[in-house]
């Protein structure tokens, strides 16, 4: 058991994938504030993750930057072998391509399944045996209401999300991972180029054939 030290989070570790802006930016700051002890960040731009390394430090935690491209499972892999035990994890790190069906590049489709949902079940993998030995651990599992709602464009990106999902429950009844627990956490368009580019789009009126759109990696 984790000893008190008044705040909720004492001495857990954090690995929040996806987290050198937006959710997974302020999801480790918020982690850090609230006591824990080491938050590893994920992402893609080195300049970005020493900022939010610089802004856990701020809050009062100890910051590593890691980076791994998680359209390459042996990256992944990597990255849970160097972040060790893990208390609390988020698989926050996804992209995002926009487009209709027909146009659509099937390596970007493949590329999508493979950031979005293959490695957060590495992740799962190589980190919840871990959690349920010690009978302590939580997975959160970001998810989006593109994996729910038909979006003009979004058929890839919102089967990802959608697939995040349905991972998600069994997780929640596993006898071998019973210590940890896992939750969806669905919102709204909160970045700004999701904005921006979607703001033009209505729900049911599909997209421009020619324009297919990508999301900046985190």
């Amino acid at each position: 058991m984790f000893e008190s030290s008044g705040k909720p989070l004492a001495r857990r570790r954090a690995l929040i994938t996806g987290a050198t802006n937006g959710i997974g930016r302020a999801t480790a700051v918020k982690l850090a504030a609230d006591g824990a002890a080491e938050v590893l960040v994920h992402g893609h731009d080195p300049r970005r993750g020493a900022e939010t390394v610089e802004a856990i430090r701020a809050a009062g935690s100890s910051g590593r930057f890691i980076s791994a491209d998680f359209t390459d499972p042996s990256e992944v892999r990597r990255l849970a072998e160097q972040a060790g035990e893990i208390d609390i994890l988020v698989n926050n790190a996804g992209i995002s391509v926009w487009g209709p069906t027909a146009d659509f590049n099937v390596t970007d489709n493949d590329d999508l399944f493979d950031a979005n949902v293959r490695s957060a079940f590495v992740l799962v993998a190589a980190l919840a045996p871990g959690m349920a030995q010690r009978r302590s651990g939580s997975i959160i599992n970001i998810s989006s209401m593109a994996g729910r709602l038909g979006l003009a464009g979004g058929a890839s990106y919102s089967a990802t999300k959608a697939s995040l999902e349905a991972m998600t429950r069994p997780g929640r009844r596993s006898t071998a991972l019973r210590a940890y627990a896992s939750t969806r956490w669905r919102q709204g368009r909160c970045s700004r180029e999701h904005r921006r580019h979607a703001s033009s789009w209505s729900s049911s009126v599909p997209p421009p054939r020619s324009d297919v759109w990508r999301s900046p990696r985190r």
